[in-house]
């Protein structure tokens, strides 16, 4: 059978108010043969094996072919990326969990939560009944519930189980019991995970602009100061108020400092994605985490504009075509456009094929799918043709020192030699701005007469000719 594990919330007394993040979260680790957190209660023995006969338990991340396939195959415990405690009910009914659980703030309502699955394939075996119990050290119930029958299911399913209680005036450290309540035998076969300790309380509505409860924005536009505000039910004697922010998603949450009323004004940041919430406490109780209750989460992500480039200016001989060498940097969905659109084969690609008749600057505009924009330009210069001077003199007075190619743009990669009487190769440049301060490997060149040559890619348009060095 495949290994196909669904979630269901069970018709428990969970909290109907706001939760805070889980004080106590019993996982049982993320290896098998791992501890079990807890002493094995009487009538329990703890075995490495995932199959474990009635009375073992084990803690594992999986389990198959279990007396002759009548248990489920489950290859992951209720998260997916861990263990799992895995029990065969022992013939006589009992405690089977039972573990001391510190950390907690007195006067005090927390959720207790655990995820269960009946292993059991066969509809005719026992099924598991679970009572939890959540006592003071001394013995005095707070509180319990009762799953029932937890019934078998046609493929392996975690179902959540829940109550809610409230700590004392004293120590607030207490017992967790977990009683099976149905004998061992054909059935009765239970896996148990993430049992959870949150605190619980009234409810806190936090809202963003009012209603919202997202906003994007870009990071290069003027961001306003975005106000968030919240409302809690009856419930609190003396509440204080801390607003918090987190920028991973809610795995970790880190108070803002002075943002301790109902209302919190949030001031333009980075590019990133931000969460805000609004914490609640007893006074007293404020500075412990664990007496925080916490609103829903609103955010505010602030998206980078797209970043492009238009490409450097360029020119080319009246008649020709060129490819406008745009680049995008950003990724994802990205929309652009050219203007003017004139003499383009496409202006909504990133890099469309110009033919202009003249000088022509033209914009690249690009829109994110947020509605995120950025904008660059060139400018394509459009000449006659391109004019080879014959002399130049590098005596370094100021004055046409360089033999230079006006309007040869490296974008044509064309490759341009310089040749001397004998031959000799002085010169040399390809893809790249034509400048020669008539030396070659660092020694003055003598007066003369020199020999260049123009080579374009595909060999049209080669040019030949010479050059005079005045000195």
């Amino acid at each position: 059978m495949p290994a196909i594990s669904g979630f269901l919330f069970a018709a428990a007394q969970l909290c109907t108010g706001s939760l805070g993040d889980p004080v106590v979260n019993i996982t049982f680790g993320t290896v098998s043969n791992g501890d079990p957190g807890v002493a094995p209660p009487a009538g329990y023995t703890y075995t490495t094996s995932s199959c474990p006969d009635d009375g073992y338990y084990t803690i594992t991340r999986s389990t198959s072919g279990c007396f002759g396939n009548s248990w489920h195959t489950v290859n992951a415990d209720h998260t997916g990326n861990g263990a799992f405690m895995l029990v065969n009910a022992s013939f006589l009914a009992g405690d089977f969990y039972v573990g001391r659980v510190t950390g907690l703030c007195p006067n005090t309502t927390y959720e207790f939560s655990a995820w269960l699955m009946n292993v059991l394939l066969s509809p005719s075996g026992i099924q598991p009944n679970i009572t939890f119990t959540i006592e003071t050290l001394s013995g005095t119930v707070l509180n319990q519930f009762n799953t029932g029958g937890i019934p078998v299911t046609a493929q392996p399913r975690w179902d959540q189980y829940g109550f809610y209680f409230t700590t004392t005036d004293g120590s607030p450290d207490i017992i967790l019991r977990m009683r099976n309540n149905a004998p061992g035998g054909m059935g009765n076969d239970i896996a148990l995970d993430d049992i959870t300790f949150r605190p619980c309380g009234p409810v806190v509505a936090a809202s963003l602009q009012g209603s919202n409860n997202k906003i994007d924005v870009c990071a290069d536009e003027q961001q306003a100061s975005y106000d968030f505000s919240a409302s809690i039910s009856p419930g609190f004697f003396s509440p204080v108020y801390q607003w918090q922010v987190s920028t991973d998603s809610g795995r970790i949450w880190t108070d803002i400092s002075g943002a301790n009323g109902l209302t919190y004004q949030r001031l333009p940041t980075t590019a990133g994605d931000y969460w805000y919430r609004l914490t609640v406490a007893e006074n007293g109780n404020a500075g412990i985490v664990a007496c925080r209750i916490a609103s829903n989460v609103n955010s505010v992500y602030v998206h980078d504009n797209p970043v492009i480039s238009a490409g450097p200016d360029k020119t080319i001989v009246s008649g020709e075509q060129i490819v406008l060498t745009a680049s995008n940097a950003s990724g994802g969905n990205i929309q652009f456009s050219w203007l003017p659109p004139d003499h383009l084969d496409n202006d909504s690609i990133l890099n469309p094929i110009a033919s202009p008749v003249s000088n022509t600057r033209y914009t690249l505009s690009a829109v994110s799918a947020v509605g995120c924009r950025s904008q660059d330009q060139v400018l394509i210069k459009v000449v006659a043709g391109i004019f080879v001077p014959t002399a130049f003199t590098p005596d370094n007075d100021g004055k046409n020192d360089y033999w230079q190619i006006p309007f040869l743009d490296p974008a044509k990669d064309a490759a341009v030699s310089v040749y001397n009487r004998n031959g000799r190769l002085v010169y040399y440049v390809k893809g790249a701005v034509v400048n020669w301060d008539g030396r070659y490997n660092g020694m003055t060149q003598p007066a003369g007469v020199y020999v260049y040559h123009i080579r374009f890619r595909g060999g049209t348009g080669d040019r030949k000719g010479t050059l005079t060095l005045v000195r």
